[in-house]
């Protein structure tokens, strides 16, 4: 039922349209026909002039075949990394790749074509489906900026599927809550050959904090990461101010708090130790901490419909479908944070994120025909009562 032929031709237009992070009103543009033609009523929401890109999040919404059928929520993200310019896509032996001068793409336009694919066999078989909130993000390889900035006015679904993993057998029902973490360590400038007595070097404040802490892996639920350090002007210069910026990952809120403060109490114990031992009039070493939440946990229980029904879809198919946990965050998180229960499925995409990224043909073909399955069970057994 799967036309190979065009969902290759689909998703090779797609990753070659240039939609790197706040650059997605090309393909924004290419989705809306897309959409318009399969008769969706498409609209683009206000997130992009909110993170200052070209385009905000398309949300297309599909009346289906069976009115008394709830919505059932769709998602993708439009955006890709860099290097994301300018792809050249090979295909060879059912396998597509970049040319190895950028990545793919497939992360996460192979999930566009899956779900632009099934709309089209559902409409062209005219099968059974319900109402589909098809929603488009923007900016999510930056932070998740086009969830976190969607206009959920515009959305009734309460549950659904985002298309953003590798596994297509498995779905992510557990992915963690994570605080970002910025500190900056405020020293005092002098020259460094010269008067460094008069100096107190924030670099060197800022490495004692870190080189105290423990990062990685923490427990099965827990990671710690220092990502960036930022400061210094010249090598002449007692640097008077670097930035460290880091997270804390965890499935668990107490360990997400427990580890968050031993990071901002580590910058604190240096920056105190120093004041002691060499008081100064000007408050000098001091601290700026910013800690903030930046995407919210995933929790699915086992008995949501979201599992039950993708374990029935891949069971009538032959395969198997397990619930998987995640480290890593996605739309679905945020979704879930308003309220919107979204597990995430695969689409068979491999090494994301690098410049050897690929994907078969065939696991795509999976992901459409899972997905048809989940469309049309969710017409049978999830009507408004």
């Amino acid at each position: 039922m799967v036309n190979h032929d065009r969902l290759a031709h689909l998703f090779k237009t797609l990753v070659q349209i240039d939609s790197v992070s706040k650059k997605e009103g090309c393909i924004a543009e290419t989705l809306h026909g897309i959409f318009e033609s399969l008769g969706a009523e498409v609209l683009i929401d206000k997130a992009g002039s909110k993170v200052g890109g070209d385009t905000g999040n398309l949300i297309a919404r599909l009346e289906g075949r069976k009115a008394d059928v709830a919505p059932l929520l769709l998602n993708a993200h439009m955006d890709t990394v860099q290097p994301g310019e300018g792809v050249k896509v090979l295909f060879s032996d059912g396998i597509f790749t970049s040319d190895g001068s950028t990545v793919l793409g497939a992360d996460d336009k192979s999930a566009l074509a899956v779900i632009i694919e099934a709309i089209r066999i559902l409409q062209e078989n005219r099968l059974q489906y319900g109402p589909l909130e098809v929603v488009i993000t923007i900016c999510e390889e930056v932070g998740l900026l086009g969830a976190k900035n969607l206009d959920y006015s515009m959305i009734k679904a309460r549950y659904g599927y985002s298309l953003d993993a590798t596994d297509t057998e498995g779905i992510v029902t557990r992915a963690p809550v994570a605080n970002h973490i910025q500190v900056k360590v405020h020293g005092r400038d002098a020259h460094a050959g010269a008067e460094p007595e008069k100096g107190i070097n924030a670099i060197h404040l800022a490495s004692r904090a870190i080189s105290g802490l423990r990062v990685g892996r923490i427990d099965e639920e827990t990671t710690a990461n220092i990502g960036l350090i930022e400061g210094g002007k010249a090598t002449n210069i007692v640097p008077s101010l670097v930035t460290a910026t880091g997270e804390v990952r965890s499935h668990s809120l107490e360990k997400l708090e427990e580890e968050t403060k031993k990071i901002v109490q580590s910058f604190e114990q240096q920056v105190s130790e120093y004041r002691e031992s060499f008081p100064s009039d000007d408050g000098l070493p001091k601290l700026e901490v910013e800690v903030r939440q930046d995407f919210s946990v995933l929790k699915i229980p086992e008995d949501h419909p979201v599992v039950s029904l993708v374990k029935e879809a891949a069971s009538s198919l032959g395969r198997k479908m397990e619930t998987k946990t995640s480290g890593g965050g996605s739309d679905s998180n945020i979704f879930f944070g308003h309220g919107i229960v979204t597990g995430v499925l695969g689409t068979g995409m491999k090494d994301v994120h690098t410049v050897r990224e690929s994907i078969r043909l065939d696991d795509m073909v999976k992901s459409v025909e899972l997905l048809l399955e989940i469309i049309q069970l969710h017409a049978e057994r999830c009507s408004i009562r």
